[in-house]
């Protein structure tokens, strides 16, 4: 029987359970899409940041993509990794918050629109994951808008923290994955410009926010896209994340280029106007702060 005499004790402070992502998630090269050497290889990198500035070092990035012509590979082989190109990668953050992939350049799914990596997010302080993008980058800087700040995925953003996690991983690329910016990639850099401008999901948005959604070409041919969960301390912005709308079905006789993609095994959508096969999605950007989800304060993680 309680005493109704005693003081009541205090609840339990919310927290989420985990992460485990150390423990099944990741696999072996689920980083390595393609093999080392292979012609075209290119180095995606970055670090996760909290909204502390502090790097995320038990996060999993995944990335899908289309391949360079600009098909979407709907096949299985991705936890093999025998040199089947899947267009799907998994990478855990080290301690420095940083990750890394070795793929290829995705080419555009639909005419006059530019490519992206389909960019998903797991990490402490999350209940559930969070979508973004990655967009290749134009030589000018066109779709940054803005001279983007350290870490934010703009020009020279090599921010405090990025060291052993988004640098030195460097060697472990492998050949072919980043021998210097090469006149191939500098010409298709270029030749980007006027889409990122035209892209409908980056001109809804004001131009330091779009940053957050753009690569960087760095020296040595790779390309950087830093991870924000929240807005930094220093006023950096908070990566742009999205929520897409249950999917619609497509007109019969619309054709591919109206939505015949496939959605990778997080959800993730690769094009802007598809999701699952057959049918249509339009992705819609969160507010900043405000997830499908609630951030919970975790020591070295996320701050509410």
């Amino acid at each position: 029987m309680s005493d109704p005499t005693r003081e009541p004790i205090p609840p339990t402070p919310a927290q989420t359970v985990g992460p485990f992502f150390g423990y099944a998630l990741p696999y072996t090269r689920g980083n390595e899409l393609v093999e080392p050497g292979t012609p075209g290889a290119v180095r995606l990198h970055g670090t996760v940041y909290d909204g502390a500035g502090v790097p995320v070092p038990d996060a999993l990035v995944e990335i899908w993509q289309a391949d360079p012509a600009g098909a979407v590979v709907a096949r299985s082989g991705s936890l093999l990794r025998d040199g089947t190109f899947t267009g799907w990668g998994r990478a855990e953050t080290d301690r420095e918050g940083g990750y890394w992939f070795r793929t290829l350049e995705p080419g555009a799914t639909e005419p006059g629109r530019p490519p992206f990596f389909a960019v998903t997010v797991f990490a402490r302080g999350l209940q559930d994951r969070l979508f973004t993008r990655a967009y290749l980058p134009a030589a000018d800087g066109a779709g940054h808008g803005v001279d983007a700040a350290p870490g934010v995925g703009g020009p020279g953003a090599a921010a405090p923290g990025a060291g052993a996690g988004a640098g030195a991983e460097a060697a472990g690329a492998g050949a072919g994955a980043g021998a210097g910016v090469g006149a191939g990639a500098a010409a298709r850099d270029s030749a980007r410009a006027g889409l990122l401008e035209t892209e409908p999901l980056l001109a809804s948005l004001e131009p330091e926010r779009r940053a957050t959604l753009v690569t960087s070409r760095e020296t040595d041919g790779s390309l950087r896209f830093d991870i924000r969960l929240q807005g930094g301390p220093q006023g950096e912005e908070e990566t742009v994340f999205l929520t897409y709308d249950p999917p619609r079905a497509v007109p019969a006789g619309a054709g591919a280029g109206a939505g015949a993609t496939a959605a990778n095994a997080s959800g993730a959508m690769t094009s802007g106007v598809a999701g699952t096969r057959g049918t249509s999605n339009q992705p819609t950007v969160n507010e900043r702060g405000s997830y499908p989800i609630g951030l919970v304060p975790s020591q070295g993680g996320i701050d509410a």
